[in-house]
């Protein structure tokens, strides 16, 4: 269960970071199960929907009128090139190890790009996906920078939703001090390695907040020229967006009202969700995770028997009876008369 859950109100600030002085209720879907499994699993194949087919052009390496010269010239019985008079004339062609020849196995259009992702595990998954933002340490262990925040999860007050102006934004996310994240991705825009500089995907940087809003009277605008920050509609959330990389614990920086929706989106243990039919918030396996205290609780060591403090003595290890006569004795008897025989003879 997260950690979030030991602090049932969540205190609301407005765009200027003063408390607004109301406080709303933590939803139940922060106190999911956190499974960082499933999350890297549903993500890997969600992400798979969205890639476009390829292929090498079909006649490549077979435009060429080659024709293997047969067994018994001493020479591979690869297609060589036809004719003379040219260095290409006898060389090899058409086999992945050829110059010039085709790949092993060329791409194809139909190959299976895309996955079917059953609906309870993606609902499995965004539970955890939302219950990892609400826990500091996984935040700060994605390498968000939040110390500053006042409080996580951080919800804001509606008022955010009406900013037009991408000045109005960065006010707000300084005031708020949310800016250092924001500071930490323009630090981290660098070169991508690898072809990718040459397809128009020059750089690359880190992510920075996710702001998550329920209506949008301007805030999209406002936030989309600042590098890093991503907006979401919370009816529409996005498993690639609030956990990049199959990574759990994005920073969210939360609007009231969209924060107020989630019981309605997901429901609560007590209650089923409005929007989603025939489903309930996943069960955690345990309700308490702290092992060490159930361990030590006085009704599992009422159950568990004494300890066996009897000291067991190790074996004595067994004597080579090579080089111990007892032990060659107890498996031979009649070697103390061969000893004794092999004695006289040597005497003589």
């Amino acid at each position: 269960m997260s950690l979030s859950a030991a602090r049932p109100l969540i205190t609301v600030y407005s765009e200027k970071n003063e408390k607004a002085g109301n406080n709303v209720c933590l939803p139940a879907v922060f106190k999911a199960p956190v499974r960082p499994d499933i999350v890297s699993t549903i993500h890997n194949e969600i992400a798979k929907n969205k890639r476009q087919p390829y292929c090498v052009n079909r006649d490549a390496g077979h435009q060429t009128s080659a024709e293997s010269w047969g067994t018994g010239r001493a020479v591979a019985r690869i297609p060589r090139v036809r004719g003379g008079g040219t260095h290409r004339s006898g060389q090899g062609a058409f086999g992945n190890m050829c110059r010039g020849g085709r790949m092993f196995a060329p791409t194809k259009t139909w190959r299976r790009w895309h996955r079917r992702v059953n609906v309870a595990q993606k609902r499995y998954a965004m539970c955890s996906a939302i219950a990892a933002t609400g826990v500091p340490a996984l935040v700060m262990a994605k390498g968000h920078v939040i110390d500053g925040i006042s409080e996580v999860p951080f919800v804001v007050s509606d008022n955010v939703q009406g900013l037009q102006k991408t000045k109005q934004a960065v006010e707000f996310l300084r005031r708020n001090k949310a800016w250092a994240d924001v500071a930490k991705v323009y630090a981290t825009r660098r070169m991508r390695a690898g072809k990718g500089k040459l397809r128009n995907r020059r750089r690359v940087q880190k992510l920075g907040p996710l702001v998550i809003y329920d209506q949008d009277q301007g805030l999209t605008k406002a936030f989309r020229n600042i590098p890093g920050v991503d907006t979401m509609q919370v009816d529409a959330l996005n498993l690639l967006k609030l956990a990049p990389g199959g990574h759990l614990g994005r920073f969210c920086i939360w609007t009231a009202s969209a924060f107020k929706k989630l019981d309605t989106l997901y429901g609560t243990w007590k209650k089923p969700s409005a929007a989603k039919s025939n489903w309930n918030l996943p069960m955690p396996k345990m309700a308490n995770t702290d092992l060490s205290k159930l361990l030590k609780s006085e009704e599992i060591r009422k159950v568990l028997r004494a300890p066996n403090r009897k000291i067991v003595k190790a074996k004595k290890t067994k004597a080579n009876p090579l080089k111990n006569i007892r032990a060659l004795l107890k498996l031979n008897p009649y070697a103390a008369v061969t000893k004794k025989q092999a004695a006289l003879t040597q005497e003589k």
